[in-house]
């Protein structure tokens, strides 16, 4: 009986990178090994029924755009740091099946360390380790894998032993760490190999449905594009070239012996650590009694470096956690904070917060024209902008969300020192929302501020700013 290819059904049926694209191939170039290797994985991931239960990192190189391809849980990391990133989606989701996939520019070079202490304490997850002697995505430069002799955009006259050392063989540094139940090297250049390969990642799969440990599976992938060679070529020279450096083969396997090593997701007891530093711990009312505005506060505060743009989430997001709420604050700025744009993020919740990115606010607070032009728009039509309007004296047109000017630097003024703006609004804030009472807000204050005239001045500045909205 024939069987009959066919796309595995945990690839997404068009890989859309555009919103009007319609493609049906993946990114790779001719002949590369990455698409078969997605295709095994692809697979595996189908025939064990994880599809639901698989989380993908995807890497910095030629395997970044992954999530276009498979249609699972996928997560972007920085480059060199999916082993790291692959830790924490593992151990946040104990019950998945955690996949880090990096090419060896990416975990063999600025990612080693990230790799060999996930490896070191036996995360649960798998490692695909795409080996093809360069750096792909960036244009074929020397990477630690480009074996002596190799020519490279990097090294036109080949890799030195004593320019360049040795090339780093991965498979066998990862073998010798006692957590590891699965380290093995495997090649996609010939039907033999991808045999062998189906077999080996499919054991590494199962090995994290039930929860065994880590595991590092290193393919050898063709790259005709950087080698200078025809797809022919450039399996041919797998097996002449690579495979004497780096030897197909399993180098540990202790999956049938190891024991499933769960990792329950747990949250830490604060009142703990708390006692044992001797401090008196507030009692805050529990999360549930909070009234929010929205079921999870996402706010932007943005305008220029020294307007207390970051001070304020600061001064907000610190209010808010001491009354037993999940709070995130996530600045951002650039290399000339005074002076220059800065913002930050708050995400306020009574639930644990997934991520402190805010990509589309609901409440937004603008201090400069900038902030206001770049950010307002994105406010939908149920969130709220509060613009400082001693500054701003023009709006975008047709903005969804209703707008709020407020004259902080002259309230601020008035309450003596242009500099508690920040302040003014923050008083606004909270009578146009409910995040906080006034009185709670005060408190806080005081804390936050410590010197008794600056404390005067910033709670003058709330009184006025919360007066001013009512």
């Amino acid at each position: 009986m024939t069987k009959i290819l066919k796309k595995p059904a945990v690839f997404f049926d068009t890989f859309q990178r555009k919103p009007d694209d319609n493609k049906q191939t993946t990114h790779y170039c001719p002949g590369c090994g990455h698409g078969i290797l997605s295709k095994i994985i692809a697979e595996a991931i189908d025939e064990l029924n994880i599809q639901d239960s698989t989380i993908l990192v995807g890497p910095v190189g030629c395997g970044v755009f992954v999530y276009y391809y498979f249609n699972v849980a996928a997560v972007s990391s920085a480059h060199g740091r999916a082993s790291a990133v692959a830790t924490g989606v593992s151990r946040a989701n104990p019950n998945g099946v955690t996949i880090a996939y990096q090419g060896d520019g990416d975990l063999a070079a600025i990612g080693t360390s990230n790799a060999i202490h996930a490896a070191n304490r036996g995360e649960n997850m798998i490692v695909f380790f795409v080996n093809n002697n360069v750096y792909g995505m960036t244009g074929g430069q020397l990477a630690p894998t480009s074996i002596v002799g190799q020519k490279t955009t990097t090294s036109p006259y080949g890799r030195s032993l004593r320019n360049d050392g040795p090339p780093l063989r991965m498979s066998e540094i990862i073998a010798t760490l006692e957590a590891p139940v699965l380290v093995a090297r495997m090649a996609v250049n010939s039907p033999k190999n991808v045999r062998n390969a189906r077999k080996l990642i499919r054991r590494g799969l199962e090995a994290q449905v039930n929860k065994k440990g880590y595991v590092f599976l290193e393919v050898l992938s063709q790259c005709p594009t950087n080698w200078r060679k025809t797809p022919v070529d450039a399996c041919k020279w797998i097996d002449e070239e690579v495979t004497p450096i780096f030897p197909i083969g399993v180098f540990k396997d202790t999956i049938d012996q190891a024991e499933p090593q769960p990792r329950d997701l747990s949250r830490p007891d604060f009142s703990e650590v708390i006692e044992s530093l001797g401090l008196k711990a507030e009692e805050p009312c529990p999360a549930e009694d909070r009234p929010l505005p929205y079921p999870v506060v996402r706010l932007k505060s943005a305008g220029f470096g020294g307007q207390g743009v970051l001070s304020l989430g600061t001064i907000l997001a610190s209010a808010v956690m001491k009354k037993g709420l999940e709070v995130t604050w996530l600045p951002s700025y650039g290399p000339e904070m005074r002076g220059g744009v800065a913002n930050c993020s708050v995400v306020i919740s009574k639930e644990p917060i997934s991520s402190p990115i805010v990509d589309q606010p609901n409440i937004l607070i603008a201090m400069n024209k900038p902030s206001m032009q770049r950010f307002a728009p994105l406010v939908p039509k149920d969130g709220l902008i509060l613009y400082n309007s001693s500054m701003i004296d023009t709006i975008p047109a047709s903005l969804a969300a209703p707008v709020i000017p407020v004259p902080a630097a002259d309230i601020a003024q008035k309450a003596g020192n242009v500099k508690a703006a920040n302040v003014v609004i923050l008083g606004v804030l909270l009578a146009k929302t409910g995040l906080l009472s006034f009185e709670e807000m005060s408190v806080s204050l005081q804390e936050t501020f410590t010197n008794p005239k600056l404390c005067e001045i910033n709670q003058r500045a709330l009184q006025l700013g919360f007066d001013a909205a009512n």
